[in-house]
């Protein structure tokens, strides 16, 4: 935590430590910014640091709105423990949804907070903290399983396909030469799922994705000739998504390979 002219200013990673909140859903609400009203940053020795009086009162809102497009409660105790009637009442669905990820966890769905062993079966709680976080989490795909159509601002499986797409092909780029089956389990360790899920999807990255990232790189470098690296991958970033970093390692593949 920095001080700047009296005030408090919190880096990404004091963000992590007050909110309980992970560092990829983190990321999501500054990248939707402009529709949830996200309070803008400024540069603190680099790095980008939040007033975090304002960001805490934003915070506060954005948990507590009483339920949001996607049918999801965000009022009450972040850390309250909720049985699977409780959480279904929470995300808006029928408790047998529930039931359901329990045998057959979706995307990204978190660990029990709490168990409870019952006669016939265990019990398990999870945290409001833990739902909203998982509603948040673009891999999730809430709203689209069950044959439940998707509100306003909910990803269809389409969008939550180049999503798990995207996730593939930036870690890819950030750790070159390690097999699929490798890449895939540190993608389900970081995003839920199944590593199986994970190797299809690290495999059509593979297929699919490198040349066509590397002729976004080569067109972004021709009509930006003369910018600076990191203004050129920044474009990029906004444009089709993934990191700076990854966009920077990708102009480097551009600038090797040949013009074809």
């Amino acid at each position: 935590m920095k001080t700047v002219e009296g005030r408090r200013w919190a880096s990404r990673e004091d963000l992590i430590e007050r909110s309980g909140y992970s560092r990829e859903t983190l990321s999501k609400l500054w990248r939707d910014r402009v529709a949830n009203g996200h309070p803008e940053a400024r540069d603190v020795d680099g790095i980008m640091h939040w007033d975090i009086e304002v960001w805490e009162g934003w915070f506060g809102e954005h948990r507590e709105r009483p339920r949001d497009l996607s049918g999801v409660d965000r009022s009450g105790d972040p850390d309250e423990l909720l049985p699977p009637a409780g959480q279904a009442r929470l995300l808006g669905v029928d408790p047998a949804r529930i039931t359901q990820y329990t045998k057959k966890p979706p995307p990204g769905w978190p660990d029990a907070a709490h168990t409870e062993q019952l006669t016939t079966r265990t019990r398990e709680y999870r945290t409001r903290a833990q739902l909203w976080e998982w509603v948040d989490d673009p891999v999730s795909g809430f709203g689209t399983a069950g044959g439940r159509p998707p509100g306003p601002g909910v990803k269809s499986g389409e969008e939550r396909t180049a999503a798990r797409l995207r996730l593939a092909v930036e870690a890819l780029v950030a750790l070159p030469g390690r097999k699929a089956g490798e890449v895939a389990a540190a993608l389900a360790e970081r995003h839920g799922g199944s590593v199986d899920t994970w190797k299809r999807v690290v495999t059509k990255a593979r297929k699919v994705e490198p040349d066509s990232r590397v002729q976004l790189a080569k067109d972004a470098l021709a009509s930006m000739e003369g910018r600076a690296v990191a203004e050129v991958a920044a474009a990029l970033a906004e444009r089709h998504g993934w990191a700076v970093k990854t966009w920077e390692r990708i102009i480097a593949d551009a600038r090797r390979t040949p013009q074809r």
